[in-house]
């Protein structure tokens, strides 16, 4: 089986770049993916828009910051992530880890990149059939993800799809982050 690169989404607020949610893929194809706690200095502005969340809902259900970048860490440090939307996800990513005077130890690149092939346009329109044959919501970074997965596979036959796991800040099955 060929290793699947590591995609990523950020889902933020409408205008303002706070993230809100998170996923990403795992070497094996399982997916990762959280709600995302804001920190107190993301809230300053009245106007936070918070997507189609509640305050409450990402204070309960979502993970700290921290413990996205511990788990991130844990499963793509020093790594090149594959996203749709570099530079929003870049800018969601470079929030998470000033929040902690942290430098971001991945790098991110477009995901169309992986298929030199497919010409101009061609990665952005299978991705947008693919949302519609699926009948996925291009905005939920885990359905974000998904596609991507499924294109990849599609554009590169041999790899095997697994469900999405939600990441609640607890170690998954497997998973050491022993220093």
């Amino acid at each position: 089986m060929n290793e699947t690169p590591g995609f990523i989404a950020v889902e933020t607020g409408d205008d303002n770049g706070l993230p809100l949610a998170i996923a990403w893929t795992l070497p094996d194809g399982r997916i990762k993916h959280t709600l995302i706690q804001p920190d107190d200095d993301w809230l300053e502005n009245e106007m936070v828009s918070l997507g189609g969340y509640s305050l409450e809902e990402l204070n309960s259900i979502g993970v700290s910051p921290l413990d996205v970048i511990r788990e991130l860490e844990n499963d793509h440090f020093s790594e090149t992530l594959y996203t749709a939307g570099v530079s929003d996800d870049e800018a969601a990513i470079s929030r998470i880890f000033d929040t902690y005077g942290l430098d971001p130890f991945v790098e991110l690149a477009p995901a169309e990149s992986l298929y030199r092939d497919l010409g101009p346009g061609d990665w952005a329109r299978a991705r947008g059939d693919l949302f519609s044959e699926m009948g996925l919501e291009p905005l939920r970074p885990e359905h974000e993800v998904e596609v991507m997965l499924y294109l990849h596979q599609r554009l590169v036959p041999g790899g095997e799809a697994h469900e999405a796991t939600p990441f609640d800040g607890r170690l998954m099955e497997g998973d050491d982050l022993e220093d």
